[in-house]
């Protein structure tokens, strides 16, 4: 059989510069420090994002207080157009990891921007397309993937966002585990797991991949 390994996912909203410029064309970016909440989850909706600048968290919480990070959103990245497209409300919490300049559109000038250029309109049907596959994809992992191949797929999108100069992750286990809706003593010990089989090295708060070739296998399966 042909090992054909999976291919690296990439942030789901994520913009070219050109579409990104149309879409804000006039917007000024606004600094926001690291923990600013931007909207939460419930909230009314009332304007779409995009990043300039920075990583904003995507996180949904249960009534119990139990927190899943859903993504991360970084350069040229739009986030908040479904609540801000149907007047609904916020389908998750999004808070900023990191300052942030963001640039950010009203519910009002969005739907105004869409009926005056079919181009933008082009644009948020792909943005809405992008974020279905997405979310479905994840669905799928969550329920055909054991905590291994989830947690080597979201090493390898971690790294493609906030890999650090030296090959660094930056991200604790706690986050990772949020991330992998998992308890942060199974990804403990899947990390411990990989780091003795020479795939990633592991220090306080980072993790490095050492062999991406290896975490591609481990992120393909196999299955439940």
């Amino acid at each position: 059989m042909v090992e054909t390994g999976y291919e690296r996912p990439k942030p789901r909203a994520q913009l070219t510069a050109d579409l990104f410029e149309g879409l804000f064309a006039g917007c000024t970016g606004e600094t926001y420090r690291a923990g600013h909440h931007l909207f939460m989850q419930d909230d009314l909706s009332d304007r779409v994002y995009g990043v300039m600048a920075g990583a904003v968290e995507i996180a949904i919480y249960s009534e119990s207080g139990r927190k899943l990070v859903a993504n991360l959103e970084t350069e040229k990245c739009v986030f908040g157009e479904i609540g801000a497209l149907d007047g609904g409300v916020r389908t998750a919490t999004a808070t900023c990891l990191t300052d942030a300049v963001l640039v950010s559109l009203s519910r009002r000038q969005l739907i105004d921007r869409i009926q005056q250029n079919p181009k933008l309109a082009t644009t948020m049907i792909w943005l809405l397309c992008a974020r279905l596959r997405y979310v479905s994809a994840e669905l799928g992992d969550q329920a055909l993937l054991k905590i291994e191949a989830r947690l080597a797929k979201r090493l390898s999108f971690l790294s493609s966002l906030i890999e650090d100069d030296g090959g660094w992750i930056h991200i604790s286990q706690s986050d990772l585990a949020e991330f992998l809706g998992a308890t942060r003593e199974s990804v403990n010990k899947t990390l411990t797991d990989m780091r003795k089989s020479g795939v990633i090295d592991v220090k306080r708060g980072a993790v490095k991949i050492l062999n991406p070739r290896a975490l591609e296998r481990i992120g393909a399966g196999p299955e439940d």
